[in-house]
């Protein structure tokens, strides 16, 4: 027998070898987008979020921002180093609890190295330490960080949490949430959820908030200032909470008269949608300078401008629609917007129709008469608009239209059960323009692609016979009472 003699280099070499995963070459840095054709560099590949823990000091005096926020994910490739969204001064990063090398990249990108690759399927918990003053951040030219006389607020579409938190910023990655906001004695902070505790020391007093339900990064909010804060139940059992800043002037009674129908309207909305799906509703109306309205999930925001003209509970009734077309199903991907623009527009028709102003179909054969078929409105395709038009008023009048026309189609009855069958279908899940088209199929037991594709995806205006003969044989339609109210939400997302 000959014994085959090995070279102790040889033996180490060997060792080296085996010590080095087969692997090892299939670790790379995740994508710095999501792969989102309308925003490219938004979100990010490699990882999926369950949780942000955000533990936040905010300064209003100064707009000094400081906080730790601490994510849990799971990664779902091999990687070498991924991405966040954020824009603040980053101190430090940890990666289970080991130190992490960053850099910044591009406009928005903060990238992390871990110590060690991170295999695919390995739950991480990534640490960020970091601080600035959100106002004086841009991004593209823009900042979604609002400041107001006494403090700030965050609250914007299709990003906001750059500016005071570090995320994977992309509709299709929900997550749950704890945000923890120290601020100073007098002033109250507000987010998403339940309000859990408040605690007060040194000066500062810490309010405690839970989202317990998935939530996307941009339905994240918060809001530092000096509020009246109103709470109570609607009759359907659901907590609801307002915030009014103090100095709202002439439009104070206005946003109170309408705000203050939350819980009404929550429980109304439930007949048609099916129970509400959160732990609690609301909204709040900082001091702030914008135009828009946003569904900030259980917490609305509403800018003060909303209520300029006198109370109007139809931007409530379009908001709080979203809680379930966009907040409960979220859209998988930006181009889907149709599904939470649309049906938040005709949730304000159905309001119409319930308040003797105007029926949904009046309101459509309005709309539809209202442009004749060289407007540039007919061009903008609701179910794919492109990120320019994302929130024309096309996306929201000829998106109810087309709903309007599905209920034409398939009867009352399978119409009101695609309605409040669809949250349930996708409960805290994302699901898109052809998710939908499929579930009405179902329901109905009716080919709808030709009324998809012409309703939604065709730069042109449609034939008249969805709606009514009078249009089609051009006679003047009257102005429903209640357009005008609806109009002024037009712009709602316009920013």
């Amino acid at each position: 027998m000959h014994r085959r003699i090995i070279a102790p280099g040889a033996l180490a070499a060997a060792s080296l070898l085996l010590a080095i995963p087969a692997s090892a070459a299939s670790y790379a840095p995740g994508a710095p987008g999501i792969g989102d054709p309308y925003y490219p560099s938004y979100g990010n590949g490699g990882y999926d979020v369950s949780h942000y823990d955000l533990r936040l000091q905010y300064q209003p005096k100064t707009d000094e921002l400081q906080g730790t926020t601490t994510i849990l994910a799971k990664t779902t490739q091999d990687l070498s180093s991924f991405d966040l969204d954020f824009l603040l001064d980053v101190s430090e990063v940890r990666v289970n609890g080991t130190k992490a090398a960053f850099t910044t990249s591009d406009q928005h990108e903060l990238v992390v190295t871990p110590k060690t690759p991170l295999a695919k399927g390995t739950t991480v918990t990534i640490v960020v330490r970091y601080s600035g003053v959100p106002s004086a951040k841009s991004a593209y030219g823009f900042t979604a960080w609002h400041r107001t006389p006494d403090g700030g607020v965050a609250a914007d579409e299709p990003e906001a949490a750059w500016w005071w938190f570090p995320s994977n910023d992309h509709p299709s990655d929900k997550a749950t949430y704890d945000v923890s906001v120290a601020v100073p004695d007098g002033t109250q902070a507000l987010s998403n959820g339940t309000l859990q505790s408040t605690s007060s020391k040194l000066g500062w007093t810490r309010y405690n908030w839970r989202q317990n339900k998935p939530q996307t990064t941009y339905l994240a909010t918060l809001a530092v200032g000096k509020f009246d804060i109103t709470t109570g139940t609607s009759d359907g059992g659901v907590p609801v909470l307002n915030a009014y800043s103090k100095d709202l002037g002439d439009n104070d009674g206005a946003a109170r008269a309408s705000v203050e129908r939350t819980g009404e309207l929550v429980d109304w909305l439930s007949g048609y949608f099916g129970p509400y799906p959160f732990s609690s509703a609301g909204g709040y109306v900082p001091n702030t300078t914008t135009g828009y309205a946003l569904e900030t999930q259980t917490r609305v925001y509403y800018s003060p401008r909303q209520f300029a003209n006198g109370a109007n509970t139809s931007v409530v009734v379009h908001e709080l629609a979203h809680q379930w077309y966009g907040d409960y199903v979220s859209l998988k991907g930006w181009k889907d917007i149709w599904i939470n623009e649309g049906f938040a527009r005709y949730a304000q028709w159905l309001w119409s129709e319930h308040e003797g102003e105007g029926t949904a179909q009046e309101l459509a054969d309005y709309v539809y008469a209202a442009h004749p078929a060289d407007d540039p409105f007919w061009t903008v395709k609701p179910g794919d608009p492109g990120p320019d038009e994302q929130f024309s008023a096309a996306v929201y009048d000829r998106g109810a239209l087309a709903i309007q026309a599905l209920r034409n189609k398939v009867g009352d009855d399978a119409f009101f059960a695609i309605l409040k069958g669809w949250p349930k279908e996708h409960a805290y899940g994302n699901a898109s323009v052809a998710d939908f088209q499929k579930f009405a199929e179902q329901v109905s037991g009716k080919p709808l692609s030709a009324l998809f594709d012409t309703w939604l995806f065709q730069p042109s205006k449609p034939a008249a016979p969805a709606v009514r003969a009078l249009v089609k044989t051009g006679t003047a339609v009257e102005r429903p009472k209640s357009w005008k109210k609806i109009e002024a939400t037009n712009d709602v997302h316009g920013h």
